[in-house]
């Protein structure tokens, strides 16, 4: 929307990523099965700016698990309302803890087979 972008038009970065964090934390949480909490963001880069109206889609998958943490490799991409082809505009690696019902690190459960 309007009230995101910067003077020029284009969508402020730290908009942005919060959308990915968004999308971190769903694939966290349905991992570990429970809240989670952002610890770290690592390697944030800018490919390309997202403009007003622009369609953006967000790919999240966990790349490594550790005991109580997990790494989230995310992708934004958008298109254009006028075109067909996306185009990756940022990608980031999210960390996060899985937290208890006390806010305390807890394991991270064993994948389901």
């Amino acid at each position: 929307m309007p009230a995101d972008t910067n003077p020029a038009g284009d969508i402020f970065g730290g908009w942005l990523m919060s959308q990915m964090d968004l999308a971190a934390g769903n694939a966290a949480s349905r991992r570990t099965h429970g809240r989670c909490a952002t610890v770290a963001v690592e390697a944030m880069s800018f490919h390309a700016p997202v403009q007003v109206g622009d369609e953006v889609s967000l790919y999240a998958d966990v790349v490594s698990t550790g005991r109580t943490s997990l790494r989230i490799q995310v992708e934004a991409w958008c298109r254009s309302r006028t075109e067909e082809h996306s185009v990756r505009v940022t990608s980031a690696v999210f960390t996060f803890v899985a937290l208890d019902s006390h806010g305390r690190p807890r394991p991270v459960p064993p994948e389901a087979r």
